[in-house]
């Protein structure tokens, strides 16, 4: 009797629950759109890249400061769609977007996500730009212009002047600054049209991705939206390599504008300088320490995977360093040290679990970055922890391009992918800590970094 009642008891919970949950669910309007935005809160939105307060909401408007540069985006991906909004710049020559069919994460070296941009800027930027320059802007308007970034790919509806995967507006429709405009984005198997103002103006065919998440940019100035929703369609059952790539539950350790959530040693002050979506560091920290010259997470961490872009900035110098074989030991040659001269851009690395010699070598030297530098010369190690220490391949960019970090460390084994490269593969960290922060390595040199995202395991 008890067990039966138990169920019956059961059932009508998971019944109440169930009502309770599609009450709470936004209902279609006649046209069947739904609410994307419940005008409350950012409620389905999530941060990618920017500072917890780059969007907020006030008086049913979704308010974006502009600062720093990079977006927020769904909950969720959506393939097939309409979705309309609302927007108002505050300013001439404000710039923003909407991002259709975007990837959860930054493109490497760029605050924003992989996708096709519909833009949204205050033409008053063009014209700003002609008064400088002299010159008539040919390759973008203001509003209306619909473009893929990053990687995406797409055929614009007409052929761009500079022959760029980039439609220009048919006509200019927009309202100039302080005056809200209404967009119209209808999304179908690879399609996309924007009308403005009640009007389309621009579209493409052919996008890949076409299917992904959907974001709103922050780039540089206060912008405004409002009214945002969606009404799906049918799938049209896009491949995988039509799909953007899923969320993995990463968080971002920089906000931006400023160094929230980082250790900053008494003396390091204005040496690590945050500088819009990239993180700048003159490698002139003046703290007494040389553990307060490495920029700490305040936040301890044991297993996890990170991404992270860095560059080497400074002014190269000519330099000679061993050459160092698959063994780990260095090359001689003719009873000498083997060497190879490089051009120097300087010296940095990601430190793991709060150890110096536990760190992702960033470097010009000949093996190239990844390295781990003090467990590869520790001869007292065994030959294959050694060895693994040794990057399979030289995989960084040219000199002052962007380079991405892929570093994963389960217990004591680091994985390090360079760019697309598996460098460090399995490799052993004898004796390092279970958990400790994650640094940015003082080197005295200077190096910016950008897209610093972390997943606990």
């Amino acid at each position: 009797m008890n067990r039966t009642i138990s169920a019956a008891a059961s059932l009508w919970i998971v019944f109440i629950a169930a009502c309770v949950c599609r009450a709470d669910e936004p209902k279609p309007d006649g046209e069947g759109f739904v609410p994307l935005f419940n005008g409350k809160d950012l409620s389905g939105w999530v941060i990618v890249n920017v500072a917890p307060g780059t969007f907020s909401v006030k008086d049913s408007i979704i308010v974006s400061t502009g600062k720093p540069t990079g977006v927020i985006r769904t909950e969720r991906q959506y393939e097939n769609f309409i979705i309309e909004l609302e927007w108002m710049h505050l300013k001439p020559a404000g710039n923003a977007g909407l991002f259709i069919w975007g990837d959860p994460m930054t493109a490497q070296g760029t605050p924003f996500t992989r996708g096709i941009e519909v833009q949204i800027l205050d033409h008053e930027l063009v014209a700003e730009r002609e008064r400088k320059t002299g010159k008539k802007q040919e390759g973008f308007t203001g509003h209306g212009d619909v473009f893929s970034i990053h990687g995406a790919t797409m055929k614009p509806d007409r052929p761009h002047p500079q022959g760029s995967q980039r439609c220009l507006p048919s006509e200019f429709r927009a309202k100039p600054f302080g005056e809200w405009n209404h967009y119209r984005v209808a999304c179908n198997d690879g399609v996309l049209k924007l009308a403005v103002n009640g009007k389309e103006v621009s579209g493409g065919s052919m996008c890949s991705p076409r299917k992904g998440y959907i974001c709103l940019e922050s780039e540089g100035s206060e912008c405004h939206f409002r009214n945002i929703k969606i009404k799906e369609l049918p799938s049209t059952n896009p491949s995988a390599e039509e799909t953007g790539r899923v969320a993995e539950k990463f968080v971002s350790l920089y906000t931006g504008v400023d160094l929230d959530g980082w250790k900053v040693g008494q003396g390091s002050q204005g040496h690590w300088q945050p500088a819009d979506w990239v993180l700048k560091y003159n490698g002139k920290s003046e703290a007494a320490e040389a553990n307060d010259k490495h920029l700490w997470t305040a936040k301890e961490y044991g297993d996890f995977e990170m991404i992270v872009d860095w560059r080497l900035v400074g002014n190269p110098e000519k330099k000679s360093y061993p050459v160092v074989l698959p063994s780990g030991d260095e090359a001689v040659e003719d009873g000498k040290p083997k060497m190879a001269e490089v051009d120097d851009y300087g010296n940095s690395g990601i430190m793991l679990r709060g150890s110096e010699d536990a760190q992702a070598n960033i470097s010009c030297y000949p093996s190239g970055s990844g390295e781990i530098v003090a467990f590869r010369k520790n001869k007292s190690l065994p030959a294959e922890v050694r060895s693994a220490c040794v990057p399979k391949k030289r995989a960084d960019k040219p000199a002052g391009q962007w380079n991405r970090f892929h570093i994963t460390l389960k217990g004591d084994r680091l994985t390090v992918v360079l760019n697309g490269e598996t460098v460090i593969e399995n490799a052993q960290l004898q004796g390092i800590p279970s958990r400790g922060p994650i640094g940015l390595q003082h080197h005295g040199t200077p190096i910016e970094f950008a897209s610093i995202f972390v997943k606990e395991l």
